[in-house]
């Protein structure tokens, strides 16, 4: 039986509804729809979907850090805007992390998210990679 590892980010809202901000199954890992919260829990970046998007972007890299994971395993993002006309800031920073690694993506607009103030959130799915250090 395969192993199922549940990693949290201590936000009060996960035991409320019921979920974890990834899930580890093998060399799997799917992380929730991530935005720009800070670790004071306010949303980072103001009004700039570029820095919303970069901020959710660390917050799901830290989530695959706890995993076991790493960016470079990420094979597939989807990103969740409020605005399809920030398609570029978004994409700009989307590419800044992750141009070498080319995962497949989609980006739709969402009439809205939880908060006012979240103009992107962002999932992400990795595999682990076997890696030489590792074998």
């Amino acid at each position: 039986m395969s192993e199922r590892i549940n990693v949290g980010s201590g936000a009060p809202w996960e035991s409320r509804v019921g979920y974890s901000r990834a899930v580890r199954v093998d060399r799997h890992v799917y992380v929730a729809g991530t935005t720009a919260t800070g670790a004071d829990g306010a949303i980072v970046g103001g009004a700039d979907p570029y820095l919303q998007t970069r901020q959710a972007l660390a917050n799901i890299a830290a989530a695959l850090e706890r995993a076991g994971a790493r960016l470079e395993d990420v094979v597939r993002t989807r990103i969740y805007v409020t605005d399809i006309a920030q398609w570029e800031a978004i994409g700009r920073a989307h590419g800044e992390v992750f141009a070498a690694i080319r995962p497949v993506t989609a980006m739709v607009e969402v009439a809205r998210l939880i908060d006012p103030a979240m103009l992107v959130e962002i999932e992400a799915d990795a595999l682990i990679s076997v890696r030489p250090e590792a074998a």
